[in-house]
């Protein structure tokens, strides 16, 4: 029988945050990630793109996209959860959810969207920008 690997953070109020951010408005990512991905890292299947090898500390990273509107994706960037394996340790280090800007953003403050996009408040003219340039070239 396979061991079960413990979650564990780097920073779990950030990362916290994140994920509250991504279930506020992507609740879609939010039940895979929930329902789906974190059981099957929790029975030592890895899922995602391995991104580095560290032999000398053991460790594995992956990154894992999260399902992401398309529009969206283009925007602002494809979703998706940062963790390190520690496989002689049984643990695996939650590390971050990227785009962060948005995410973070998301949580500080309620978001307008445009067309179905979420639009940061920092620069909102740039991604209404993106999004009209990517409904123009889609017809």
């Amino acid at each position: 029988m396979k061991q079960s690997y413990i979650f564990e953070y780097l920073n779990e109020n950030d990362f916290r945050k994140k994920e509250r951010t991504v279930r506020k408005y992507n609740m879609l990512a939010y039940k895979k990630l929930t329902f789906e991905y974190y059981p099957e890292l929790r029975n030592g299947e890895f899922l995602g793109e391995l991104v580095s090898v560290n032999k000398k500390e053991k460790t594995k990273s992956y990154e894992l996209k999260l399902p992401t509107d398309t529009l969206f994706a283009k925007v602002h960037g494809e979703i998706k959860l940062h963790y390190t394996v520690y496989e002689d340790k049984n643990i695996i280090l939650l590390t971050n959810i990227t785009p962060e800007g948005i995410l973070d953003e998301g949580h500080r403050a309620e978001l307008n969207t445009y067309k179905g996009v979420m639009i940061s408040k920092t620069n909102p003219e740039k991604d209404m920008f993106k999004v009209n340039l990517l409904n123009m070239l889609q017809k």
